[in-house]
């Protein structure tokens, strides 16, 4: 992959999103790779942002979940809403020159809030694979769930990209019956979000990993976790056991990128073992986004939330084993931007 140097020079106004004003500045970003992501997706809504997200010279698009809203059992009906998403002509565009990859969540798994008791899980993994243009003798086609990896080697060192699949094995919820709130956490040690196969599988793939950074793509949220709607903290011992894995496997610039929230935020945490912070980047949605959102408890959180549509990048610059994340708006306005080293 050729080594990019992105310059991008532009004027920031005051965004009504919380950002505060940005006066005009000159940001110059070398990228080696760059990752464009993000999830929560209509396809009979305007997206505005395709032509944005191509204009960032993306090396590849993620999606992060809810690449459309089918909620049904009617693989009739999915394989439509599919096929309708792919000839939106901005999309059409992207695909045409971007490699496409990522994950299912709950609206196109089939099943909102949906796990491992979906009776239709099997066929509509055929459809998603479908969707993405996975060849029919893929060994992603016979095992269960749509758990992955995906390679891209660089002069400057190659970017991981481990697919997660937080739909097909998870077990059930625990409903919160004394707040307002959706849900709350099992009991610790109850209950799995990735199955005892795909844990196998992901220890593996983190353990035995040369890459120069691994990009850890879950549908939901990892480190927010006061919310009470479907994260990671609603099992509280799988969090523990994927930040272990992660620091005792030694796999290198471990990061996270999840969707699901109608928000986009930055949250990040220090994590025994690692010598360098674990990012979870939220980015959601592309077509609609939580406008009425007013507060929202975070113990990680950097920064301020975004809730107006967006998508997210990732600048990485392997030289220096630096990540720039950024949100974009419409128009490829900066909405929230930080830097971390690895």
């Amino acid at each position: 992959m050729m080594q990019k140097l992105i310059q991008v020079l532009g004027f920031l106004f005051l965004l009504g999103c919380k950002t505060g004003q940005v006066t005009a500045t000159q940001v110059v970003t070398k990228s080696d790779f760059t990752i464009t992501f993000g999830s929560c997706n209509k396809h009979d809504l305007p997206n505005l942002l395709w032509d944005d997200i191509a204009a960032t010279n993306p090396d590849v698009w993620i999606w992060g979940g809810d690449i459309i809203y089918a909620d049904t059992d009617d693989m009739v009906k999915l394989r439509k809403t599919y096929k309708a998403q792919n000839e939106v002509l901005g999309y059409k565009n992207l695909k045409g020159k971007v490699p496409v990859i990522g994950s299912w969540d709950d609206h196109d798994y089939g099943l909102n809030d949906g796990g491992v008791e979906f009776s239709a899980k099997r066929e509509s993994q055929q459809e998603f694979l479908d969707f993405l243009d996975v060849p029919k003798d893929s060994p992603r086609r016979a095992q269960e769930g749509v758990y992955t990896t995906h390679d891209y080697d660089t002069p400057g060192g190659s970017i991981k990209v481990i697919v997660l699949d937080t739909r097909y094995f998870r077990t059930a919820l625990t409903p919160d019956t004394e707040t307002k709130k959706r849900n709350t956490p099992n009991k610790y040690g109850e209950g799995t979000i990735l199955g005892a196969t795909q844990w196998q599988w992901l220890n593996e793939t983190l353990s035995t990993s040369d890459a120069a950074f691994n990009v850890i793509v879950s549908s939901i949220q990892f480190l927010s976790n006061e919310h009470g709607f479907e994260c990671w903290g609603n099992f509280p011992h799988e969090v523990d056991k994927l930040k272990n894995m992660i620091a005792t496997s030694k796999a290198k610039g471990v990061l996270i990128l999840s969707g699901d929230r109608h928000i986009s935020e930055f949250s990040k945490t220090k994590v025994d073992g690692l010598d360098y912070n674990l990012i979870d980047f939220t980015s959601s949605g592309l077509t609609h986004a939580y406008s009425k959102f007013k507060e929202e408890s975070n113990p990680f959180r950097v920064g301020e939330v975004v809730s107006t549509e967006s998508f997210g990048v990732l600048e990485i610059d392997l030289s220096n084993k630096e990540v720039v994340f950024k949100m974009l708006g419409d128009g490829g306005v900066v909405l929230g931007e930080m830097r971390e080293s690895y």
